[in-house]
């Protein structure tokens, strides 16, 4: 399909540069299958759209300071790295800003007193960073990393410290992500309590998201798009309970994209889910048949993004982008820090 077809305009006053407080007092954008009206709701109204023995799925993945500002150790360039994705104990997979001044075998000197050398370049454009010295990389990053936001507010304002808290859900367990599963920003404990009261179930799983989430789709067709890897782990005890759940007449709502694009990479033919622990690229566009989730709560996206064409995938394109236009004309807060959607096709 051509990537045109997902595109939208997007008034930039839109764009949410901090998220609302509390983290439940967001809207959300209720759309349905069919020609059902879009419902303007919010967050707290969550409990009452779903039913018990629904379960909400959720990443508990942890983002990491994994923005790093730098030079060459020869000072001739200035260097920004987002790390993307481990590769193992001391080295990582970037992305470099000013990459066309780094060579294979260059030191990169970062705040801090931490360095790193280039190993080796990869197609998508990123490089290998071997980090030097003794430390753990998790504490070389607390000591120089900021949190990684993404370019549409960074490029507006300055990453500051209320960002570490911001930007991290109340589920974050395993580090290793350098993007926040940003659906679960909305929920507090207070919206926990509430959902529990309601019999909805509650279940988590990990996926690392990676910088490549940010990356613009620069091919014309989505046939022609290379997806990004990124590590995900489901365990037996959480694949038991979803199987139990949809058997017993549940719906699987993934609350993110992350959730949802882990469950349909290990999900087989017949809707059973599988443990799993290993990297997915999977890429969801109309057409795919989705196997493993009953609906989405997730916010609202980029236009030409590969989530734009997932949300799509699930609930139709023509719809998402008539509720995306119901959404602008009603003010809602878009990406990140902005308002949710909850898409029960």
């Amino acid at each position: 399909m051509k990537v045109d077809l997902f595109d939208f305009d997007l008034p930039q006053e839109l764009i949410a540069l901090r998220p609302v407080r509390p983290r439940d007092a967001a809207r959300m954008l209720v759309v349905r299958g069919g020609d059902a009206p879009f419902e303007d709701c919010g967050v707290r109204d969550l409990p009452r759209l779903l039913a018990p023995g629904d379960v909400l799925v959720f990443n508990d993945t942890r983002v990491i300071p994994a923005q790093l500002e730098g030079r060459r150790a020869d000072g001739a360039a200035r260097i920004g790295a987002t790390l993307h994705k481990r590769v193992d104990l001391r080295r990582w997979q970037a992305f470099l800003r000013n990459a066309r001044r780094v060579k294979i075998g260059d030191r990169l000197i970062f705040g801090g007193g931490v360095s790193a050398r280039a190993e080796e370049r990869h197609e998508d454009g990123s490089f290998t960073l071997f980090f030097e010295g003794d430390e753990p990389v998790e504490v070389l990053l607390t000591r120089a990393g900021t949190m990684p936001l993404p370019p549409y507010i960074a490029s507006k304002r300055g990453v500051d410290a209320q960002d570490r808290e911001d930007y991290q859900t109340i589920f974050a367990r395993e580090d290793g992500a350098v993007a926040a599963p940003t659906a679960s920003l909305h929920f507090t404990p207070r919206l926990i309590d509430a959902i529990d009261a309601a019999g909805i179930g509650r279940a988590v799983l990990t996926l690392h998201v990676g910088a490549g989430t940010f990356l613009p789709v620069k091919a014309e067709d989505t046939d022609d798009h290379r997806m990004h890897a990124e590590f995900g782990r489901i365990s037996q005890a959480t694949a038991d309970r979803l199987n139990a759940a949809r058997a017993a007449g549940g719906r699987i709502i993934a609350v993110g994209t992350t959730v949802l694009r882990l469950l349909e990479s290990v999900v087989d033919e017949a809707g059973v889910i599988h443990p799993f622990a290993g990297d997915t690229d999977i890429f969801i566009t109309p057409g795919h048949r989705f196997r493993a989730i009953d609906g989405l709560m997730t916010n609202f996206h980029l236009p030409r993004s590969t989530l734009m064409m997932l949300v799509s995938a699930l609930m139709g394109r023509e719809r998402m982008l008539a509720a995306y236009a119901h959404a602008i004309a009603q003010r809602y807060r878009f990406y990140s820090y902005g308002d949710s959607s909850l898409l029960l096709p």
